[in-house]
């Protein structure tokens, strides 16, 4: 299995399949397929991708056909060119066809993401900066997209509320004031305590009170290199909010630390991955 601790992935599996069995099963393959039909089959890739969920889609071969036959072409993190073959799998017919749906809609948005991510780790190659993603994640799947995230070449950032405190504008507002909310998060034994700043004049009130981080918010290249500049490498920086394809490069050559990216889990497209089957 991957690195993805916490992670349920039998039950995650059996959730799936049960969502798209329902009460009744696969009806299809159950009037069609007889139930001695062995089917070889290929997953490939129909274009140039970073992989990632392969074990993750065998464990749905497997969860429906323990005696499968599975021969994994490549691995996650990969990087494969378009007609690649991914994963190769002999088993029952009826079986196989029950699992694709779900194993390929895994394997297409976890490749989806991972590729995305690649596309901006490939953006910033040689400039210092590391790549983070975000919680904009899909309720549940947190874990598998941060994976996807970490296939492609990013860090990860949070993976939830309980393991950093992140002061944004809305903490701010209600605490008082930034040096007052950070005083709190020092108070109460927050090891690692991010800042949402986004004006300059918010960077030395936060760094004297104790953050441990700032996240410089919707600044541009310019505002952004006087902040580092300021910060003069008293805590590490992050950039944040907006960031593209197109303008991640000028924002990492700053100087920040990280620059975080909600979009490589809210808005990569799923990967164009089919899977065929052939009599044998």
């Amino acid at each position: 299995m991957p690195d993805l601790p916490g992670f349920d992935v039998a039950a995650f599996v059996a959730a799936t399949l049960a969502e798209d069995l329902g009460d009744k099963g696969d009806i299809t393959s159950a009037a069609v397929i007889p139930a001695d039909a062995i089917f070889d089959g290929v997953m490939d890739s129909r274009d140039a991708i970073t992989v990632a969920g392969l074990p993750i889609a065998e464990a749905f071969f497997r969860a429906l056909d323990p005696d499968v036959r599975l021969e994994r072409l490549v691995q996650d993190g990969d990087r494969v060119a378009a007609g690649t073959e991914l994963l190769r799998l002999r088993g029952k017919a009826r079986a196989l066809l029950t699992a694709e749906r779900s194993a390929l809609n895994t394997v297409q948005h976890l490749s989806g993401v991972a590729t995305l991510a690649r596309t901006y780790v490939d953006a910033i190659r040689g400039t210092g900066a590391t790549l983070l993603d975000t919680r904009k994640t899909i309720p549940g799947l947190r874990l598998l997209e941060k994976y996807a995230t970490r296939m492609g070449g990013a860090t990860n950032h949070r993976m939830g509320l309980w393991d950093a405190a992140m002061i944004k504008d809305n903490h701010v507002a209600v605490a008082g004031d930034i040096g007052e909310a950070v005083r709190r998060a020092v108070v109460a034994g927050i090891p690692s305590i991010i800042v949402e700043v986004d004006r300059i004049d918010q960077i030395e009130p936060a760094i004297a009170a104790g953050a441990t981080h700032l996240l410089l918010d919707n600044m541009d290249p310019p505002t952004l290199r006087g902040a580092v500049t300021l910060v003069g490498g008293r805590v590490p920086t992050e950039a944040s909010g907006g960031v593209k394809l197109e303008t991640i490069r000028a924002i990492a050559e700053t100087g920040v630390t990280y620059i975080s990216v909600g979009r490589l889990t809210q808005s990569a497209p799923a990967a164009d991955i089919g899977l065929d089957f052939k009599a044998g």
